[in-house]
């Protein structure tokens, strides 16, 4: 078994799990694509996000998400992959969530103290599966990458893995 120098967990799905209504925020996020002319049908999140950057919106859309993903850490179920934290290495967080919902959650379940690094969809330009906030998460750890596991719940969190060299383990194999 390696032994690692750091662990990044993904954040949603894996340590928690966030109240947040997506359907509503898609409907939040078509609605300000929509008054200002902008079609997003059949659209998810994360197209509305790419529609809304070719159009000068994304802080709008951004903020948006982000209000749903606070509202949603304040009643955050903690799961049980959670419990295993600490760990003898330092932890962080790369999630595709806002940092201060990431900071909302791991604080209401006491796991603030034992995540050293945290890296949300707003902490860098760029966004998972992109390899570069995972990267950003490892160096903030002191660490590298191919001394490094990445714990996740999708195929994204894989990819992002896999693009920075990165060890990648799913939640189910973990708790």
């Amino acid at each position: 078994m390696t032994e690692y120098n750091a662990i990044v967990y993904d954040l949603d799905g894996t340590l928690v799990r966030l109240d947040v209504d997506w359907g509503a925020v898609a409907d939040r996020c078509a609605a300000i694509l929509s008054a200002r002319g902008h079609d997003p049908d059949g659209a998810d999140i994360w197209e509305m996000r790419e529609l809304a950057a070719e159009h000068g919106l994304l802080d709008r859309v951004d903020e948006a998400i982000a209000e749903f993903e606070r509202d949603g850490a304040r009643s955050a179920r903690r799961l049980a992959l959670a419990d295993a934290l600490p760990h003898s290495v330092p932890v962080g967080v790369c999630s595709l969530n806002c940092e201060s919902a990431c900071r909302i959650a791991l604080e209401l379940h006491g796991l603030d103290g034992h995540v050293d690094a945290v890296v949300g969809r707003d902490s860098h330009e760029l966004v998972k599966p992109d390899p570069e906030p995972l990267l950003y998460a490892v160096e903030s750890l002191g660490a590298v990458p191919e001394r490094s596991l990445f714990v996740g719940d999708s195929a994204s969190d894989r990819e992002a893995a896999e693009a920075a060299g990165v060890d990648f383990q799913w939640v189910e194999d973990r708790v």
